[in-house]
């Protein structure tokens, strides 16, 4: 099957968006835990590494899921892909 330049930009799109994520990702799963000794003030009464590691994490995950979701659908009626539910 041959592909041709709108399907070419269409996954190049959804790459860098997964990219992007992906490093967020990375940042909020690696990062906080390696930084923790350095991330030792208090947010909303609690040690900002732990609430982050507890909380904060999942809600960064969540956010992710929703962004991703909104934009593939955005990204989908662009390209005219749409499952034809909107």
């Amino acid at each position: 099957m041959q592909l041709t330049d709108r399907h070419r930009s269409y996954w190049r799109r959804n790459q860098i968006v997964t990219a992007v994520l992906l490093l967020i990702w990375f940042a909020v799963t690696f990062g906080v835990s390696y930084f923790a000794r350095a991330l030792s003030f208090n947010f909303f009464g609690w040690p900002f590494s732990f609430w982050m590691g507890a909380q904060g994490a999942l809600l960064v995950y969540g956010l992710i899921i929703g962004f991703y979701a909104w934009y593939m659908n955005r990204l989908d009626l662009a390209y005219g892909l749409s499952d034809g539910e909107e």
